[in-house]
């Protein structure tokens, strides 16, 4: 846990430099799932290092076009992204997103920007060929979410908070009372092909030929 604004790098770069202090390694290559956050995603990239594979929430993509929608496009612009993301190949995924952005330029231009902006990042699952339940799982930010809920509704009680501390125990025991409710994330048995697809990125080679591995 880290005290500070969600929008500044240096508060999010210092909590992952005391991860890495308590043992967290990406020697081995690491998958980083974020929401949309400019200052989480610049503290992975100089903590970790630019190659570092991130993950963009489709969520929360697609709850930031859906504001630039009016509300009797919304369901249907939702469900196009959706179909597109369900997509297991990346390049028929990527294309049919684009597709996506192309009907949204003339009627919608702001939808089209909000979509197309970090639209690479919300694929990096797709590039790694992350097979089935996992890449849906890694999609989206939804297993923290859980948590962070739990978390919330621990403290919303508290009506007088009297400093950070006091907020930093809280969130903590609301955390420990999330992880008594953890369990294995759906797609678990597949993750020794993500694993050799971190590997090869963190090598700088071709994820090519990694589909096969079972």
């Amino acid at each position: 846990m880290e005290e500070g604004a969600t929008e500044n790098a240096a508060v999010c770069k210092h909590l992952l430099s005391d991860l890495i202090e308590r043992g967290l390694t990406s020697e081995e290559g690491i998958l980083v799932v974020i929401d949309g956050s400019k200052a989480l995603g610049k503290a992975v990239k100089d903590t970790f290092g630019s190659s570092t594979p991130i993950q963009r929430c489709q969520i929360h993509k697609i709850r930031n076009v859906k504001e630039h929608l009016p509300e009797s496009e919304q369901q249907r612009i939702s469900r196009k992204i959706k179909k597109a993301y369900l997509e297991p190949d990346y390049d028929k995924a990527h294309k049919a997103l684009n597709n996506i952005v192309k009907e949204l330029e003339i009627t919608y231009p702001g939808a089209a920007s909000s979509l197309k902006e970090g639209l690479e990042e919300t694929l990096t699952v797709h590039k790694l060929r992350v097979p089935g339940l996992l890449r849906v799982t890694l999609s989206t930010t939804n297993p923290i979410e859980s948590a962070n809920s739990i978390a919330r509704s621990t403290s919303y009680r508290v009506k007088r908070w009297q400093n950070g501390e006091q907020a930093l125990r809280w969130i903590a025991t609301g955390m420990m009372a999330a992880e008594e409710k953890f369990r294995k994330i759906k797609g678990y048995k597949q993750i020794p092909v993500l694993m050799a697809a971190l590997n090869q990125a963190c090598r700088g080679e071709s994820n090519t030929n990694i589909s096969h591995i079972a």
